[in-house]
């Protein structure tokens, strides 16, 4: 033990992905859970810095801690049981950063910290989310369970033990 201060390593998932449309246009998928109901469920993200996410009917809380529209949106997120007043998960945070480039948006999208045991499967959410995003933008509705099996072989996740 010391009181100096001192540098740790912190694990994190990033996807940056090319999508066919406006910042605005995607910052509307990103904030109305309306817009996204297989990705957010029953939700609302307080469209301001300090505001309240509630996700998944309360599943996922945090708070808004950026909120510059169609440029970046940050959160924290933490995981919730039924019934729990607290998560037994650590706090962690996601961003998403929107640049326009052309007639495209790159979406980066970085959650952090993710503990080593959960990032194959963190990374299949996220690439799931982003899939329903894609795919919302040019107005398909796919269902979250029928893209799952896709990207679950893709990161190497057993859909029959997901880790809770």
């Amino acid at each position: 033990m010391s009181a100096r201060g001192e540098v740790i390593a912190e694990n994190a998932v990033r996807f940056t992905r090319m999508l066919a449309a406006t910042p605005e246009r995607v910052w509307e998928f990103l904030t109305e859970p309306s817009r996204l109901p297989e990705w957010h469920g029953e939700g609302a993200i307080e469209p301001r810095e300090g505001g309240a996410v509630s996700l998944i009917g309360g599943h996922i809380r945090g708070v808004v801690t950026a909120w510059r529209p169609q440029s970046l949106l940050a959160y924290t997120w933490n995981v919730f049981e039924p019934g729990d007043a607290h998560s037994k998960w650590p706090v962690s945070y996601l961003e998403l950063a929107l640049e326009a480039k052309g007639g495209e948006t790159c979406l980066t999208l970085t959650h952090r910290p993710i503990p080593p045991t959960m990032q194959n499967q963190t990374m299949m959410g996220w690439h799931t989310m982003l899939d329903l995003v894609e795919a919302g933008l040019a107005d398909e509705s796919p269902k979250r369970s029928d893209l799952f099996p896709k990207n679950a072989a893709q990161y190497g996740v057993d859909l029959s033990n997901l880790k809770r």
